[in-house]
């Protein structure tokens, strides 16, 4: 498969690192030598890379865009991703065109019609802004989680969660856990220790400090939770820290869906702060600076149950975090943009780090998959990736009991989705074409799933 990421930042460098390790001829555009220098000279990445603007049909015909099946265009202009992909359809019939667009204006529902085929015929619109905020939302519902994702409609859940020392199942075999709890569906998947990711055996054990993946139902919730330690209530006490795009859009989706949540929003800006409360109907919004303790008194941190800083300020964002923990705030979440700040937030203190960049890296990549592959979303950097596929009567997993499969290590079966039953994966489960399996699979064995499914990880089946 061909494919043109129009962007070298670290979105456009992920995906493309993304693709090419599952064998795609990946070429990359951008207008900056030395993010195309640093491209063509890493001994790691499989890539072209080109210097150009990515808007330009003399430079997109250049990139192979007469050959090319899809076209990213995720560069920093809303503008240039747009055009990109407008040039893309109409010049070079390129099939699939997908593109970052932050601007809202561009994504009002009354300008839908924009990006209809007729106009400009983008399939796939991101916007970086929504989707942290709505994986913001969901992340408020299940509190003790850093990560969490919903998939087979709703009724699985993988979580991501850091275990503490009242976790009761500390220093005990995952073998024992289905004992324990028999009638608890909970997979352990991955195992965070010290950044390195370990995929569990059942003769492993976690410990203190340890950040472990699991799948459950989704009913199952909140019991698997208590087994790991975490039995807080969901928060009704929430106070957004920052009035930009994507504190406003949490907010907004907070007043139309969680009416039992009590809201503050602080914003320093005063004109921001005032578009924010003509916008919001149920929110009470300041106007100050965060760090200030005259306003965090006037916040009232100490009786809420919940803080998330999304300025745009990493530095303000953990630091707000920090001293909202230390006076009295239950918890705490911080946008992170910053690399190499996300691995330190949480030894800090903060309880979760908000990557960006991974949400819009994970949000794209679940829309690239096509054929039976209904999810896709990638975990934490270099653990690995959760998929949610259909299984095909051609495929290698229908009709043999999972314990005479042999997966190959690093690839984990999590749950069985079959119509509205969800079946917890034993020795003796045999699959049934149609069956929706929920899996896991490291960075290195991705080829192995793609082989196990016997549907690529293209973008056309």
């Amino acid at each position: 498969m061909q494919v043109i990421v129009c962007g070298a930042g670290q979105v456009g460098l992920n995906i493309a690192q993304h693709l090419s390790a599952e064998g795609n001829e990946v070429t990359v555009i951008d207008r900056s030598p030395d993010l195309i220098a640093k491209i063509n000279e890493s001994p790691t990445m499989d890539v072209r890379a080109m210097v150009g603007n990515a808007s330009y049909p003399e430079v997109l015909e250049k990139a192979g865009a007469a050959d090319t099946e899809m076209v990213i265009a995720v560069t920093q202009v809303d503008e240039v991703n747009m055009v990109a992909c407008q040039v893309a359809h109409s010049l070079f019939n390129v099939p699939r065109k997908v593109a970052r667009v932050r601007a809202q204006q561009y994504l009002q529902p009354e300008w839908a019609n924009l990006f209809s085929a007729d106009h400009l015929p983008i399939d796939v619109r991101i916007s970086p802004e929504i989707e942290v905020a709505r994986a913001i939302r969901e992340r408020l519902h299940v509190p003790g989680a850093f990560d969490t994702v919903s998939l087979a409609d709703g009724l699985v859940r993988v979580i991501g969660t850091r275990l503490e020392e009242e976790c009761p199942i500390l220093d005990t075999p995952l073998k024992q856990i289905r004992s324990l709890f028999p009638d608890l569906h909970l997979v352990v998947l991955a195992i965070v220790r010290d950044g390195n990711t370990i995929v569990p055996k059942e003769d492993d054990q976690m410990i203190v400090g340890d950040e472990v993946y699991f799948v459950t139902r989704n009913d199952h919730m909140h019991r698997a939770m208590a087994v790991f330690g975490h039995d807080e209530p969901e928060a009704h006490r929430v106070i957004i820290v920052g009035g930009g795009n994507i504190g406003l859009f949490l907010a907004q989706e907070i007043e139309a869906l969680d009416s039992e949540i009590s809201l503050k929003l602080i914003e320093m800006d005063r004109d921001r702060a005032r578009a924010c409360a003509e916008a919001l109907t149920h929110t009470i919004v300041l106007h100050g600076d965060v760090l200030d303790q005259d306003i965090q008194d006037e916040l009232n941190i100490a009786n809420s149950d919940m803080l998330i800083t999304v300025t745009n300020d990493d530095e303000v964002n953990v630091l707000a975090a920090l001293l909202a923990k230390r006076n009295g705030c239950t918890r705490t979440a911080a946008l992170v943009n910053t690399m190499n700040y996300q691995p330190l937030v949480t030894s800090l203190g903060v309880d979760v780090a908000i990557s960006p960049r991974a949400i819009t890296v994970s949000t794209i990549l679940q829309h690239l998959r096509r054929g039976r592959i209904r999810a896709v979303r990638t975990l934490r950097e270099g653990v690995g990736e959760v998929v949610e596929a259909e299984a095909l009567d051609t495929s290698k997993l229908v009709g043999i009991p999972l314990g005479e499969l042999h997966l190959e290590r690093g690839v984990i079966i999590g749950a069985i989705a079959r119509d509205d039953e969800i079946i917890l994966p034993q020795s003796d489960t045999v699959l049934n074409p149609g069956d929706r399996v929920v899996m896991f699979a490291t960075p290195e064995t991705v080829g192995s799933v793609q082989k196990l499914l016997q549907v690529g990880w293209d973008f056309f089946a």
